[in-house]
């Protein structure tokens, strides 16, 4: 069983993992459900909506990189509130990252505490973030926002873990390009998943 938390255990067969790179899965997952969507919000939505349609996961597991100018790069935090960083409909009057009309808030929060890890706002956007600077959120992807968003219209119990990989700064393409390929590792441990690749 892959354990979340003391009230929330899956058994491996019925868990969705989703990657935005095959490179964040490495063959740590290969013998697990495992979807690769590509980069950003949209290639992620519409991956996730089909593998739903094809076989409806008992939870959906989102892992991958991050940037961070709080948390420490090789941290793995885990995200149950999700700000889409990019959307700015402020000169119509609505809130920063509030999408108009959705009937969700600027800051969406949905998803699953895993115990005993750190906890992170995530804000996804479509761009690589090089200058984090605002407080509203700690940690920066491209895809979980969507993955979330989907989730939750779903009813689908929803997990987000990000391996740190760069500081969200002037050094995060470097960063990332070094730290990405100890993702996997870091996240099969903390699952405690039983593979060839963790012996």
């Amino acid at each position: 069983m892959i354990v979340i938390n003391e009230n929330h255990s899956f058994a491996p067969e019925n868990v969705l993992f989703t990657f935005a790179l095959a490179s964040e899965a490495a063959d740590v997952f290969e013998d697990y459900n495992k979807l690769i969507t590509g980069i950003g919000k949209v290639n992620a939505a519409y991956e996730l909506t089909k593998a739903i349609q094809d076989k409806r996961p008992e939870v959906i597991i989102n892992l991958g990189s991050a940037g961070s100018a709080f948390f420490q790069k090789g941290d793995v935090v885990c995200c149950t509130e999700f700000v889409q960083r990019d959307m700015d409909v402020r000169g119509l009057g609505y809130e920063q990252y509030e999408t108009p009309l959705s009937g969700i808030p600027a800051q969406l929060n949905y998803g699953l505490d895993m115990a005993n890890l750190k906890k992170g706002v995530c804000g996804t956007g479509d761009n690589f973030e090089m200058a984090h600077l605002t407080k509203a959120y700690n940690v920066v992807d491209m895809e979980a926002y969507a993955l979330a968003m989907i989730a939750m219209r779903e009813n689908i119990p929803f997990v987000c873990l990000k391996y740190i990989s760069d500081g969200a700064n002037e050094d995060a393409a470097d960063d990332w390009t070094v730290q990405v390929h100890h993702a996997a590792a870091r996240f099969g441990k903390i699952l405690q998943l039983p593979f060839r690749a963790l012996v």
